[in-house]
C-alpha cells in the first residue's frame, strides 16, 4: 500500500504542475462534454467537481412497442457539465420522450471467462465484470488492446467461441434467458460487404434472407434502416465502386454493416468497435449517428478502444477494462471523479479517453524506458512518470470501494428482482427463400464483377483458341491419334489450371457466407445450394463457348451428339474442380495458401492422369492406387477419347484396318464398353457431388464449434441456478 501512494503522490503532483495555474491556457480553450439533462456550460477537467446521477424511470408499457423515459431534473453541480459542441435541444423539467422502439435492459453480473489453454481452462480474460445497459442509452466498454472488450461483449451477445467457458449470469428484461433470433443484432469489427451491390439493394437483400412475409413489405424496413443510419446520399451507390467511381468511405461502409443489423429491427444492438479504421471526422459522424440511434430507444453496447473528447462526451456509460479487471463502471463524467479519487486526475488539455488508456495500459512502460534518457534532459515527458502496474492496482482498489460499484449493484438489483417482457423471436424467412435470395444475389453479382467472372471468360476464350491454333489441321488419319490425345489433354489440364483464379471470388463468397451464417441468416445447406445453382449458368457458358472454339479448329467428329458430350463433360469437369476450390478455400481462409495448394494438386493429378505415363504402367503405389482413381483428369479425358474413338476404325495398308480402340492402346488406356464414356461421366458427376458433401462437412466443422459452445453457455447458467 505505501508503495501504491508514493506512486500516485508522485502522479497526482505530475498532473497538477501540469495544470497548474502558471501554465494554464485561458479559460476558452476548456473541454466540453455532454451529460443528459444538463445545462450547456463549460467546465474544464481539472476542477473535479463532485456530482450525482440523474435518475431515470424506464417504463415498459404492455402491448405497445414503445417505452417512455421520464427524466427527472439533474443536480445543480451536474448541471454545470455538458457538450458545448453538439447543440441538442433543452428538455423541460419531467419530459416524457415516446420512443420508437422498445429496448431491453441488459445486466451481466460476475462474468468471468477463461481460454481454454492445452489442457484446461485456465487463463482468465474477464475477472468477475459487473455492468448494465438500458434502453436509449449508450454503453461502451473501453480499454487498451487485448484487454477483453470483445470477449466481453461476445460473453453478453451469448456468442463466444468454443475455446472460452463463461461463469457468471446475464440477464436480459430481469430474465436468465438467450436472446432469441431477431431480438438483438451484432456487428463484427470486420464485416465482409458485397461491394457491387448497392446500398439499398444490399440491405434489400439482407431483409429478404431475414424477415419473414411478402417482399413489398420489406422495402419500408429498408427504407427505414438508411435513413436511421443517414446513408439517403449513398443509397443508390455501389459499395465498391467501379472503374468510373469510387466505392464508400471506410465510415459509410461501417453504416451499411449496422444497418444490415437494424432491418431486423432489434432491441439491442452489439456493435464491435465502430470507429475501426475511421477517422477522427468519420469517428465523430459514426458515434453522433449512434447516439441519435439510441435516442429512439434502442439498447447499444459498444466496444472502443480510443475516442476523441467530442465523442467521449456522447457516452452515457463506460465500463473501463484492463487486462480483464474491471477499474470502472459507471456514468462516463463519474469515471473522470474516479481517477481523480484515485490521485490520477486528468490534466487540463488532454483527452479523457488518452488519459484513461494512458494510465492503464501497460504498453507505456516500454515507452518510459525509451525515453528514459531523453526525459532526463528535456524534462518530464507528459505525465508518463508512473507504473502502469501500481495505477491499475490503485484504480481497481478504489473502485471496488468507491460508491459507484456499491450504484451499480443496486442498479442490477433493481434490474433483477422482476422479470420484464420476455424478448421474442420475430420469425424467420424459409430456407426455400434464402436459397432463392441468394441464387439471384449471386447472379447479380456475377453479372456485375467483371473482373472475377467476365475477364475470366475472356481468358478461357483466348486459352482455348491458342490450344485449338496449336493443334489445327490434325486430319483423322492413324498418325493423328497421339497428337489428338496430346491436344485432349492439355485442353482439360490447361483449363482446370485456369478455373484457379476463381479462388479469390470463391474465398469472397465463403467470407460473406461466415458473416451471414454468424447472425444466423444463411445456413450451411443454404449457403451450398445457393451457390451451386448460381455457378452452374457461368460455368455452362464457360464450357460452352470453350467447347465450340476448341472442338471445331482440332477438327473432332463431326456430330451433334459426340458434340454435346464434350461439352457435358467438359461442364462436369468444371464444376467438379470448382468443388475442390471450395474444399481447399474453406481449409486454409487465404487467397495466397488457396492457390499454391491448388496448384500442387493438379500438377499431382497431372501426373497421375495416364498420359506422361500409361496408366496401366504407374507405379502401384501411390501413383496407380489411390492416385489414378482419385484423379478426375483420368475420368475426363477417358471419356473424351472414348467419345471421340469408339466406334471408328482406321486403315493399315490396302486390306486391314483397326478400331479406334486399338489405335489408342499406345497413347491412352480406354475401355472397349460403348457405354463407358457415360460410366466416366457419372463418376465426374459423382466426384462433384463427394467434394460439396466434403465442404458441407468442414463448414459445419467450423460453424458446429460455435453451436456446440451456445448450449455449453447454457448449460454453464442451468449449472449455476441449480447452485444458487
Amino acid at each position: 500500500m505505501e508503495e501504491i501512494q508514493s506512486q500516485s503522490d508522485n502522479y497526482r503532483s505530475s498532473s497538477s504542475s501540469a495544470s497548474s495555474p502558471a501554465s494554464r491556457v485561458p479559460s476558452s480553450n476548456f473541454f466540453y462534454l455532454r451529460k443528459p439533462g444538463s445545462l450547456r456550460q463549460p467546465i474544464s477537467f481539472e476542477d473535479s467537481p463532485e456530482w450525482d446521477d440523474t435518475d431515470i424511470d424506464v417504463r415498459v408499457e404492455e402491448g405497445v412497442d414503445s417505452i417512455t423515459v421520464a427524466t427527472t431534473p439533474a443536480s445543480p453541480s451536474l448541471s454545470k457539465l455538458n457538450s458545448g459542441s453538439l447543440p441538442s435541444p433543452r428538455l423541460p423539467e419531467g419530459a416524457v420522450i415516446p420512443r420508437k422502439i422498445a429496448g431491453a435492459s441488459v445486466a451481466w453480473k460476475d462474468l468471468t471467462i477463461t481460454i481454454k489453454g492445452k489442457r484446461k481452462y485456465s487463463d482468465k480474460v474477464i475477472k468477475s465484470s459487473t455492468g448494465y445497459a438500458l434502453p436509449g442509452t449508450m454503453t461502451v466498454i473501453m480499454g487498451p488492446a487485448k484487454s477483453g472488450k470483445s470477449t466481453l461483449l461476445r460473453a453478453i451477445a451469448g456468442r463466444l467461441n468454443s475455446s472460452s467457458r463463461m461463469y457468471g449470469e446475464v440477464f436480459v428484461n430481469g430474465a436468465k434467458s438467450q436472446m432469441p433470433y431477431g431480438s438483438y443484432g451484432y456487428v463484427e469489427r470486420e464485416t465482409t460487404l458485397i461491394g457491387s451491390l448497392t446500398v439499398r439493394e444490399f440491405l434489400y437483400y439482407a431483409a429478404l434472407l431475414q424477415l419473414p412475409g411478402f417482399f413489398c413489405q420489406k422495402k419500408s424496413v429498408v427504407e427505414d434502416a438508411i435513413h436511421a443510419m443517414s446513408l439517403g446520399d449513398h443509397a443508390n451507390k455501389l459499395i465498391g465502386g467501379h472503374c468510373y467511381m469510387k466505392g464508400l468511405p471506410s465510415g459509410e461502409r461501417r453504416l451499411v454493416s449496422i444497418a444490415r443489423e437494424l432491418v431486423m429491427r432489434p432491441r439491442i444492438l452489439f456493435i464491435d468497435e465502430p470507429l475501426y479504421h475511421l477517422d477522427s471526422v468519420s469517428a465523430l459522424l459514426m458515434m453522433v449517428t449512434l447516439k441519435r440511434l439510441a435516442s429512439t430507444g434502442y439498447t447499444l453496447i459498444l466496444t472502443i478502444y480510443q475516442s476523441s473528447t467530442e465523442v467521449f462526451g456522447l457516452f452515457d456509460r463506460i465500463c473501463l477494462l484492463s487486462n480483464g479487471n474491471t477499474l470502472f463502471f459507471g456514468e462516463t463524467l463519474a469515471c473522470l471523479q474516479h481517477f481523480s479519487n484515485a490521485g490520477f486526475p486528468c490534466p487540463i488539455m488532454q483527452s479523457p479517453s488518452d488519459h484513461f488508456l494512458r494510465a492503464i495500459n501497460t504498453d507505456f512502460d516500454r515507452i518510459i524506458a525509451m525515453c528514459k534518457n531523453w526525459q532526463d534532459d528535456n524534462g518530464d515527458f507528459s505525465s508518463v512518470n508512473m507504473d502502469t502496474a501500481v495505477a491499475i492496482r490503485t484504480l481497481e482498489a478504489t473502485y471496488k470501494s468507491s460508491a459507484d460499484a456499491a450504484a451499480v449493484e443496486t442498479m442490477i438489483l433493481k434490474l433483477t428482482e422482476k422479470e420484464g417482457p420476455v424478448l421474442k423471436s420475430k420469425g424467420k424467412a424459409s430456407n426455400a427463400t434464402r436459397i432463392a435470395v441468394l441464387t439471384w444475389r449471386s447472379l447479380l453479382v456475377v453479372s456485375r464483377e467483371w473482373k472475377y467472372y467476365w475477364l475470366h471468360l475472356i481468358l478461357y476464350m483466348l486459352l482455348t483458341l491458342c490450344i485449338g491454333t496449336v493443334f489445327s489441321g490434325l486430319g483423322h488419319s492413324l498418325s493423328s491419334v497421339v497428337t489428338r490425345v496430346a491436344a485432349i489433354f492439355v485442353f482439360v489440364s490447361f483449363c482446370s489450371l485456369l478455373s484457379i483464379a476463381r479462388v479469390p471470388a470463391l474465398m469472397k463468397e465463403i467470407k460473406i457466407y461466415s458473416c451471414e451464417e454468424s447472425n444466423q441468416h444463411s445456413s450451411t445447406v443454404v449457403f451450398l445450394l445457393a451457390q451451386l445453382l448460381s455457378s452452374i449458368p457461368f460455368l455452362f457458358l464457360i464450357s460452352i463457348s470453350s467447347s465450340l472454339v476448341f472442338y471445331f479448329l482440332v477438327g473432332l467428329e463431326d456430330q451433334f451428339s459426340l458434340l454435346m458430350y464434350f461439352v457435358l463433360n467438359f461442364f462436369m469437369t468444371l464444376l467438379l474442380n470448382e468443388g475442390i476450390m471450395l474444399v481447399v478455400a474453406t481449409l486454409w481462409q487465404d487467397v495466397f495458401g488457396s492457390v499454391l495448394t491448388l496448384l500442387c494438386i493438379h500438377v499431382v493429378m497431372m501426373l497421375s492422369a495416364g498420359y506422361f505415363r500409361i496408366r496401366n504402367a504407374l507405379p502401384g503405389p501411390v501413383w496407380m492406387y489411390p492416385m489414378s482413381y482419385i484423379t478426375f483428369h483420368t475420368y475426363s479425358i477417358q471419356g473424351l477419347l472414348e467419345n471421340e474413338y469408339l466406334g471408328t476404325s482406321f486403315a493399315v495398308g490396302q486390306v486391314r484396318t483397326i478400331s479406334g480402340f486399338q489405335a489408342l492402346q499406345s497413347a491412352y488406356n480406354i475401355s472397349q464398353d460403348s457405354n463407358s464414356k457415360w460410366k466416366n461421366l457419372f463418376v465426374l458427376f459423382l466426384m462433384a457431388i463427394g467434394y460439396r458433401i466434403f465442404v458441407f462437412i468442414l463448414l459445419c466443422f467450423f460453424v458446429g464449434r460455435k453451436i456446440s459452445l451456445r448450449k455449453c453457455f447454457k448449460c454453464n447458467r442451468d449449472t449455476t441456478d441449480h447452485t444458487s
